[in-house]
């Protein structure tokens, strides 16, 4: 008697295959896939999102930038220590920035350094001339300070210092006197003024007393609440800052 072929059928192979791969789980099919089996350029962000791509799966020192989206990693991404700080920028340039507090006498009382006085509220000799009024007091409502530097590249400020812990002229509490007021012009010497400030040898700018009138020289003009020139006993205390690069200095 013929006994019948134990040959399985291709259907019956494949039938048998499934089974297996599905009765020995994932790992058995991680075996059977590798690269060759996956179509170039088609896993998508999703198939990560959806968790079915785990980091274990995919081999160390494998993906390279160029498969990283530009702008998608974030600090966090990155373990402590790993991003360095770049190197220091350059140093700015030296000497940025001086000061000055001149006094109620036009005194220097404070400063950072390079500063001098060279005249404060000065009466000069008269230049007048045939027979015009005296001009010696021409320049006496400005401080002419010597700053040991060329200002042609640096900025002037010059401000009022508040003074309200000494009653110069027992004016009280006025402040600003308004335009043609019978109250005195600077009723509050300690909250109320007016300031200028200039380098001195600018066009529109000539100082005055002899040797000042050069690029190292500043003139500071004090005025009172209605631009009239202080006076002796009601003068104010200022500051002067030059800004920029004050490496030049002598």
């Amino acid at each position: 008697m013929r006994l019948p072929s134990l040959r399985p059928s291709p259907s019956m192979a494949v039938s048998i295959m499934a089974l297996v791969v599905a009765s020995t789980g994932t790992s058995y099919a991680a075996g059977l896939i590798g690269s060759d089996d996956v179509k170039n350029n088609s896993l998508q962000s999703s198939d990560i999102k959806d968790k079915t791509i785990k980091g274990r799966d995919i081999k160390n020192n494998v993906i390279g930038s160029n498969k990283i989206r530009n702008g998608s990693l974030k600090e966090r991404d990155f373990k402590a220590g790993v991003l360095k700080s770049g190197p220091a920028g350059p140093a700015g340039p030296a000497g940025v920035g001086r000061w000055a507090l001149i006094d109620a006498n036009g005194a220097i009382v404070a400063q950072s350094g390079g500063f001098e006085v060279e005249f404060a509220y000065p009466t000069l000799p008269n230049t007048a001339v045939g027979g015009a009024p005296d001009n010696s007091l021409r320049a006496s409502g400005n401080v002419y300070i010597e700053t040991n530097e060329d200002l042609t590249n640096n900025g002037i400020i010059a401000t009022i210092a508040l003074q309200n812990s000494v009653d110069q002229d027992g004016g009280g509490m006025a402040g600003r006197t308004p335009p043609g007021s019978t109250t005195p012009p600077n009723m509050n010497a300690e909250f109320s003024g007016e300031i200028s400030v200039s380098q001195c040898g600018l066009p529109g700018t000539t100082c005055a007393p002899p040797g000042t009138n050069f690029p190292e020289y500043v003139v500071v003009s004090p005025r009172n609440s209605d631009g009239s020139v202080t006076q002796p006993g009601v003068r104010k205390r200022f500051y002067v800052v030059i800004t920029g690069d004050s490496s030049d200095r002598s």
